[in-house]
C-alpha cells in the first residue's frame, strides 16, 4: 500500500474511533445532515487558501475537507445505505469512464477534445429528467459562479454569442428594462430585471475569460479594505463615521484609493 493510501486508512480509523461506543460524544451525535453546513465551510476554506497561494494553508483544508467527507461517508456506511469503499470505488470507475483516452484505446489531442468527449459520456450517463447540457450544477452553488456555468454549458452547444462585444447590446437591453421596472414599481419586476441584468453580466465575463465570482470577490475585498482604512482615518482624529459627511468621507476614499 502507498504511504497516501496508508494516510487514508489511519483518517478512516480515526473516523470509526470518534464515532464508536467510547468516541467523541459530539462526533456521535452528528448526522449528514447537521454536517452539511460544515462542508461548505470547509470548501469555501479551501477554496480561499488556494487563492491565497500559501501551500501550508492548503494542505491544512484540504485536509479538513477530506477528513469531513469521510465522516459523512462513514454515517451513510453505519445506515447500510453504502460503504466507504463502494463510494471510492464508485468515483474510481467514473474517472476512468470518463477518461476512454487515459485508460482506453480513444486518443485526445486538446484539452478542448478531453472537455467534449467527456461531456458526450455524462449526456449519455444523465436520466431523462435531467438535462443532458446543464446537467446537474447544484442550485445551492452562489449565484454568480452558477449563472457562469449554465452560460458556460449553454455555449458548448452553440448557445453563446460569438465575441465579448456582442453581449453589449444585450446588456444595454437589461438596463433598459431595469429602469422600466423602476418607473413601473413593481417590485417583482425590479427583482426579475436585476436578475436578468446580472445574468447577462456573468455572461460577459464568461466571454472575457473572467469568472465574476472570483472578480466580485477581489472587489468586495478591495472595498473591505478602503472603508476599513477609512475608518481607521477618521477613528484616529477622535470621528466617529456616523458623525462624517459624505462629502469628507469621499474626499479621504480617493485619498486611500490614490495611495493604494
Amino acid at each position: 500500500m502507498s504511504s497516501a493510501g496508508k494516510a487514508l486508512e489511519k483518517l478512516l480509523e480515526i473516523v470509526e474511533r470518534l464515532r464508536g461506543p467510547d468516541g467523541c460524544p459530539w462526533d456521535r451525535k452528528q448526522t449528514p445532515e447537521t454536517l452539511r453546513k460544515y462542508l461548505v465551510e470547509e470548501a469555501y476554506e479551501a477554496y480561499e487558501a488556494i487563492g491565497e497561494g500559501e501551500a501550508a494553508e492548503v494542505q491544512e483544508e484540504l485536509g479538513d475537507l477530506l477528513f469531513l467527507i469521510l465522516m459523512i461517508a462513514y454515517i451513510y456506511q453505519e445506515r447500510q445505505l453504502f460503504t466507504v469503499s463502494e463510494m471510492l470505488e464508485l468515483c474510481a470507475q467514473k474517472m476512468i469512464r470518463r477518461h476512454p483516452h487515459v485508460f482506453g484505446e480513444e486518443k485526445a489531442a486538446s484539452a478542448e477534445e478531453v472537455v467534449a468527449r467527456w461531456q458526450r459520456i455524462k449526456e449519455k450517463e444523465k436520466k431523462e429528467t435531467e438535462s443532458a447540457i446543464l446537467g446537474n450544477l447544484p442550485r445551492s452553488l452562489p449565484a454568480l459562479q452558477l449563472a457562469y456555468r449554465l452560460g458556460e454549458r449553454a455555449s458548448r452547444v452553440g448557445f453563446d454569442w460569438n465575441r465579448p462585444e456582442e453581449v453589449f447590446p444585450k446588456l444595454r437591453e437589461e438596463w433598459e428594462e431595469l429602469e422600466a421596472s423602476l418607473r413601473s414599481g413593481s417590485r417583482e419586476d425590479l427583482e426579475e430585471e436585476i436578475g436578468d441584468l446580472l445574468f447577462t453580466l456573468a455572461n460577459l465575463s464568461r466571454k472575457l475569460g473572467v469568472n465574476p465570482e472570483e472578480a466580485l470577490k477581489r472587489s468586495l475585498e478591495k472595498f473591505r479594505r478602503r472603508f476599513t482604512a477609512m475608518e481607521k482615518f477618521f477613528r484616529s482624529r477622535g470621528k466617529d463615521l456616523r458623525e462624517v459627511s459624505l462629502e469628507e468621507m469621499d474626499r479621504v476614499w480617493e485619498e486611500i484609493k490614490t495611495g493604494e
